[in-house]
Parts: C-alpha cells; sequence; structure tokens
C-alpha cells in the first residue's frame, strides 16, 4: 500500500480539537515552555520510589489510560492516582489548574491542544529523556512533532487516534462487492457507497459523516488530499490550500453521495457527539472513522488508509500526547512511568493485546496485531500520518459557523460554485 505522508507543520499554535472543544486562553500561565525543566538531572528510568503520581485525563481514552495505569500500579512501587474528566469539560479544567499552579504531576492532551499548552509553558522539558531512548527514531513522529517547541521536546504520544477507512463486510457481499477489498480511490468509495445504498435496506445508508463538524470534516476528508499528493495549507498555516483539484474532488465526491441519498440524513446537522453511531450500529456501508473504536466493533469490519482521488492512503493522527506538568515536583518518578508506557511491555502487552494502535513503528507488527492484519495496517498508516496546526486552526476549521463549514456546506449541500471565495476567507483567518 502506497502511503502519501504530508508535510508535518511546526509553529506555536492555537488550535481546535477535533471534537469540536474550544482552546481557551489560559491568562494566568506562564509564557512560553523553556523555562520549564526537572530541577535535577533524571536517571534514563526515572525513579520508582514508591510515590503517589496523579494523572489527568479525558473521557474519550478513559479506557486505554485505566489499562495503562493498572498495569503500571500492579508492577511498579509507584503508584498513579488517575482522574478522567468529561471531554467538555477538560480545557475548563486545565486552565483553571495551570493558572493556581495545581495541575497534576502528568497529564495528556488532545494532540491538536499540544502544541498551544507547550508554548504556554504548561509542560516540562523532556528534551534529554526523550532523546536518550534507544527507540526514539520509532516513536510517532506526529506527536513527538506537536510537542516540540524551539527544539525542546515535551510529550509523548498516550494514545493514538487515526482517521482510516472502514467498511461493513456484511453489507458489502449484500451489495456485491468484494467484502476484503478496499476501495482504493475516492471513485471506489463513491460507488461502494451507492451499491450498499441501492439495497435499499431500512435505515441502511451506503455512508455518514459530520456535515456541521469541521473537527470531523478535517479528520475525515483532510487525508483524502493528503492522499493525492496535496497540502491543506502553506508550510507555515497561514494560507489555505483548500480550493486545489483534488480538495474539489473531495466535495465532488461528497456532493454526489448526497445527492444519491447515499449519506446518512442525521449528517446533515450532525454536529460531532454522534457521528460515528449508525457505522457502529451495523448501518453504513463504509466512512473514515476513527480507529480506535474497532475494538468496540460487533461485525466484521474492514480498515484500509484512507484513498485519494487516484489512490495512495493517508491518515490524520488524532489522539492524546502525555507530558509531565510544570507544577509536578516529582519529575523523576514521573518519567518512570513515562518511559515504562514507551516500552514494549506496555505499547504490545497493554495496548496491542487490547486491540490499540502503538505509538512505535518498530512495534507495529507484534504478536498481536499479526494475529489480526487490520491492526498492522492501521499501526503502519499511524507511522506516515500527520496532525496539521496553524495559529488560527481553530477559527478557520472548527468553531461553529468557521469558514470551513461555510466551504463545506456550500459545496456538498447548497450546490455552491463558491469554493475559490469561501477559500480565501479561510485564508483570512489564517494570515490574521
Amino acid at each position: 500500500m502506497h502511503i502519501t505522508r504530508p508535510r508535518a507543520f511546526r509553529r506555536t499554535v492555537t488550535v481546535l480539537a477535533v471534537t469540536g472543544l474550544l482552546v481557551t486562553p489560559l491568562a494566568a500561565c506562564a509564557a512560553g515552555g523553556d523555562d520549564t525543566g526537572p530541577a535535577e538531572p533524571i536517571p534514563a528510568e526515572g525513579v520508582d520510589d514508591g510515590s503517589t503520581l496523579t494523572l489527568w485525563t479525558r473521557a474519550p481514552i478513559e479506557r486505554q489510560a485505566n489499562l495503562l495505569v493498572d498495569a503500571y500500579n500492579a508492577s511498579h512501587e509507584n503508584q498513579v492516582e488517575l482522574t478522567v474528566v468529561p471531554n467538555d469539560d477538560y480545557v475548563a479544567k486545565v486552565g483553571a489548574a495551570a493558572g493556581s499552579s495545581g495541575l497534576p504531576d502528568l497529564f495528556a492532551a488532545d494532540i491538536v491542544y499540544v502544541p498551544n499548552w507547550v508554548e504556554q509553558g504548561l509542560f516540562q522539558d523532556l528534551s534529554e529523556q526523550i532523546d536518550g531512548l534507544d527507540y526514539k527514531d520509532a516513536i510517532n513522529p506526529g506527536h513527538l512533532s506537536a510537542g516540540t517547541l524551539d527544539g525542546k521536546e515535551h510529550v509523548l504520544p498516550f494514545a493514538l487516534d487515526l482517521s482510516m477507512l472502514f467498511w461493513n463486510k456484511e453489507l458489502f457481499a449484500e451489495a456485491g462487492l468484494d467484502p476484503e477489498k478496499a476501495p482504493a480511490t475516492l471513485e471506489e468509495f463513491s460507488a461502494a457507497a451507492q451499491a450498499v445504498q441501492a439495497l435499499d435496506k431500512p435505515d441502511v445508508y451506503g455512508t455518514a459523516t459530520g456535515l456541521n463538524c469541521g473537527g470531523c470534516l478535517v479528520f475525515t476528508w483532510f487525508p483524502s488530499i493528503w492522499a493525492s499528493g496535496d497540502q491543506v495549507m502553506n508550510d507555515d498555516g497561514t494560507e489555505s490550500l483548500l480550493g486545489s483539484d483534488s480538495a474539489q474532488a473531495v466535495y465532488d465526491t461528497w456532493a454526489e453521495l448526497q445527492d444519491a441519498g447515499a449519506v446518512l440524513p442525521s449528517s446533515t446537522d450532525e454536529t460531532g457527539p454522534t457521528w460515528t453511531a449508525a457505522f457502529s450500529e451495523g448501518k453504513v456501508g463504509v466512512m473514515p472513522f476513527p480507529a480506535t473504536l474497532l475494538p468496540s466493533l460487533e461485525f466484521d469490519a474492514g480498515v484500509a488508509g484512507i484513498p485519494g482521488v487516484d489512490g495512495g492512503a493517508s491518515t490524520f493522527v488524532g489522539g492524546d500526547g502525555i507530558g509531565v506538568s510544570k507544577d509536578s515536583k516529582k519529575s523523576a518518578q514521573a518519567w518512570n512511568f513515562l518511559q515504562w508506557m514507551m516500552s514494549e511491555e506496555a505499547q504490545v502487552e497493554v495496548l496491542a493485546k487490547d486491540g490499540n494502535a502503538v505509538s512505535r513503528s518498530d512495534l507495529a507488527d507484534n504478536e498481536y496485531a499479526a494475529a489480526d492484519p487490520r491492526l498492522v495496517t492501521i499501526n503502519e498508516v499511524a507511522a506516515q500520518g500527520s496532525t496539521p496546526v496553524a495559529m488560527n486552526f481553530q477559527q478557520a476549521f472548527n468553531a461553529p459557523g468557521s469558514p470551513w463549514l461555510t466551504l463545506v456546506r456550500n459545496a456538498v449541500l447548497n450546490g455552491e460554485d463558491s469554493v475559490p471565495a469561501d477559500n480565501e476567507e479561510i485564508t483570512a483567518i489564517l494570515s490574521q
């Protein structure tokens, strides 16, 4: 499988998560991450002396967090106390704690928040420790890059979430499609969705998405543009490139599916909370879908990278990064948890065993993934994906009523030929 990797954007950024939450300013926080770091040198494996560590994470990765914390606590003198925060409350909780020097020892963040929080000095500099890992080159580059500022590294991957193309094999077979073959181009994706729609089964649709969810759309549509060899923004994130031929092909494909009645009707007003539900219930034939939900599916689903116009495949690397907070006085103990989390024991025997993607490419073809080729595919694509960021990503793409949403809705729902003008509106915000 050919994978096209987009260029990684590296700027000081304020961004919005794929889930659509606003990144609020943390006014009381220190500016810049350069001055934060452990007071004393940390041993390569940290310190395991029976200390109690606090860790915060958001609810969408509660399963992975519990697995890692339980396994660590069972095998170490240190003990981690995990707090799981509702997704909608997480940014406010972190902001309030950061302003009052009350952050936990460790905290995770949606990877698109990470650059903003690194820039504001919420994470300690872990460059020496991360650079000392003999498998550093195998760590997911998108997550490392998101946590790097001025050459200094602050976070490691906590849990990966990738946008992948999923299809319902039973519905494919019923529609006369090869259930073992992934749609390899946008045209094949459209044809497969329309074939499932043609079954005319009650409450079953060819595909689904979140047409009123900017984060859902960047997560699932940007990879088709990357796979086609194009970019969504310029290198410094100040110009939108979403008027390209490949981008237009994405809009045309979804407009065609909408006109054919092959898109789940609730997709029109879907703002994010339930955009994956219908596929999970076996009522959608094929769609870009979060890889983290694979273990929860109760039917046989195929998995592949998201295709481009003429082939290729790519993915939006989402999920959460994790680091040591600026307020922790237990940096050495916190690093003990982080370096164990990246170990083969944790990545394979905890995460991969549960059907999750690993954060190290050298462990992609592990014994558990080998038993399920879909996991190997996810792991391989994970090493090639990216998370685009920009100073005004939030306002341009994820905010309600963003020019990105306007572009999509005009092109797909309203039949308006306004992509060039809408693309200029995105650029106007990115370049502010």
